[in-house]
Order: C-alpha cells, then sequence, then structure tokens
C-alpha cells in the first residue's frame, strides 16, 4: 500500500470509494441517564411528591382517618341510637376502649361516625367550592374588561363579609342539614380559588396558544375548557386540598355553636361540644378523642397541600 492510499481495510465492504460513513445515532436522553431533563406525567409527579416527608405522613394520616371512620364500623359494631343508661360516662375499659358520653353511647364508635360525616362534607364542600371558583375566575380572566371587574367585584364583596356569619345566617333559615351544610360551606370557600384561577389566567390570555386558537375561531368556552382551566390544575388542586382542612374546621365550629348535623348524626365539632360540658368533671375521653381527631385531619390535609404546592413549584422551575 502507497503512500497517500486510502485503508481500504478501514471501509465496511460493500462501500464505494468517496463514500462517507453515516452519522452515528444519536443516543436517546432520558430521564434516567440526565437527571437534570424535565419528566412529564403522573408517574413522574408522584416520584417528586414522594421526596416530601411531611407530604407523605398527611397521606398516611388521611387514609388512616378515612379507613378508621369508613371500615372501622364494619368490625367494631356499637349502638350509637339508643340511650343506655346503665352505661353513662364510663371510663375507658375493656367493654368500651374510649369510654362511653352522657348518654351511654360509646365514644370510639362515634367517633367514627362522627369522621365519616366530617370527611364527607369536608371533601363535597372543598370539591363544589374549587369547581365554581374555577369557572368564575377562569371566565372572568379571559374575558377581561368590565366583565372582569364586575365579577371580581362580587368576590370582593363576598369576601368582606365575615364567613362565620354568613353561615350562621343561612344555616339559620335553611337549617343545618348535610346539603346545606356543604352548600354554604362552598359558598364561603370558593372566593380564594376563583382569585388565584383568575390571577393565573390573566396570564394565560397573552400566550401564543391562547391567540391562535382566538384567530382559528374558537369559541370563548372552548378555549377556557381547553387552554386556561387545564393549564391552572396546578393550583386547583393544591387550593382544593387546603379548602378540605378548611371545610372540616367550619363544621367543627358549627356544630360546637349546635348548627352541625343534628343527633342521631354524630359529628367531631359536636361531639367536641358536648365533651366541653364535663371538662371540670374529669372525664377527658370526651374531649380529648375529638379534639385531636379534628387537628391530625386538619394538619394533614395542609400538609398535603404544602407539598402539592411545593411538587407543582419545582416542576415548573425545571421547565
Amino acid at each position: 500500500m502507497t503512500a497517500g492510499t486510502p485503508d481500504m481495510a478501514a471501509r465496511p465492504a460493500g462501500q464505494l470509494p468517496g463514500a462517507t460513513l453515516p452519522p452515528a445515532p444519536a443516543r436517546e436522553v432520558t430521564a434516567a441517564s440526565d437527571p437534570g431533563v424535565p419528566t412529564g406525567g403522573f408517574a413522574a409527579f408522584v416520584r417528586a411528591f414522594r421526596q416530601s416527608k411531611a407530604g407523605l405522613l398527611g397521606v398516611g394520616i388521611v387514609l388512616g382517618a378515612i379507613a378508621f371512620s369508613f371500615l372501622g364500623p364494619l368490625f367494631y359494631h356499637t349502638d350509637q341510637v339508643h340511650v343506655n343508661l346503665n352505661a353513662i360516662s364510663q371510663p375507658p375499659s375493656a367493654r368500651h376502649l374510649l369510654g362511653t358520653n352522657a348518654v351511654g353511647n360509646d365514644v370510639l364508635g362515634q367517633l367514627m361516625l362522627g369522621g365519616q360525616s366530617s370527611i364527607e362534607i369536608g371533601l363535597a364542600a372543598a370539591l363544589l367550592a374549587s369547581i365554581l371558583g374555577t369557572v368564575w375566575g377562569a371566565v372572568a380572566g379571559y374575558a377581561g374588561g368590565w366583565l372582569d371587574a364586575v365579577m371580581m367585584r362580587v368576590v370582593d364583596s363576598m369576601i368582606a363579609i365575615p364567613h362565620l356569619l354568613m353561615i350562621l345566617l343561612l344555616t339559620s333559615i335553611f337549617g343545618p342539614s348535610t346539603p346545606v351544610l356543604i352548600l354554604v360551606i362552598a359558598i364561603v370557600s370558593w372566593l380564594a380559588t376563583a382569585r388565584l384561577v383568575r390571577g393565573d389566567a390573566l396570564s394565560l390570555v397573552t400566550r401564543d396558544f391562547v391567540h391562535a386558537a382566538r384567530a382559528a375561531g374558537a369559541a370563548p368556552g372552548w378555549v377556557v375548557r381547553r387552554h386556561i382551566i387545564p393549564n391552572v390544575i396546578g393550583i386547583i388542586v393544591v387550593q382544593t386540598t387546603f379548602e378540605v382542612a378548611n371545610a372540616i374546621l367550619l363544621l367543627a365550629g358549627l356544630s360546637f355553636l349546635g348548627l352541625g348535623p343534628q343527633p342521631p348524626a354524630a359529628n367531631w365539632g359536636g361531639m367536641l361540644s358536648n365533651g366541653l360540658n364535663f371538662v371540670f368533671d374529669g372525664y377527658w375521653w370526651l374531649i380529648y378523642p375529638a379534639g385531636a381527631a379534628i387537628v391530625l385531619t386538619v394538619c394533614a390535609f395542609n400538609m398535603i397541600g404544602d407539598a402539592l404546592r411545593d411538587t407543582f413549584e419545582v416542576r415548573l422551575r425545571r421547565r
């Protein structure tokens, strides 16, 4: 082989002289190979959420409260309807693990039933408030102009009214039934969601994809459903979690004032109110279990909300 002659052994078989080698295939960059690449999807969100120990603790407490309230009565049977004069205000024992109340009902069984109403009303009121607040805020932010001004003045006016006063007025008029409680708690809870969603909607209407949808002749309702609401889902999820905690606290306050679900229905706020009548008699089992249940559940939902907010913020910064 002479100098200047290309090395034939280095050329693949069948390749003509002067032909260039095809470029090597690009290495696919994945989340596993490059931690700096943002990943999408529910699995990636769960991985990010699992990094929060407080959030996981909150999820564990909430799941425990749900299992305790809804599965507990299936294994721990008690009579919460009839009065048992032979078991009035008994301390905790092997037969009554948390003692009995002033009418002889088992406190542990009442705590389970009270958890059902507290969690159900809290979740239902928060969900209804989130739906109403999301629609109101998205429409106001997308429409802008005079319609946005009028809609947000309505929100500001309702925020100026003390929530507890409004709830007391509505429950006194319509009665403290479960549907009424869900509705009145939702009425005072959707305002914060509306303001948050409206703030993000104002920035979204300036984005190119919204301008393109408008230029293509898309209806306003379609743009709101397709582009505005899906892009504020993070705010909605986080705020809904906080609203559940607020709804449980509002229900406990109403029940403490005697405007919660009426007997024989039970709830944690009503149990706490009844137990305070015996605070100086040493009947601690009538006060602490219900109070601890309220505090733990509310704190758990707040921890979940904080963890969700941090997770969404981290994912947005990576993008």
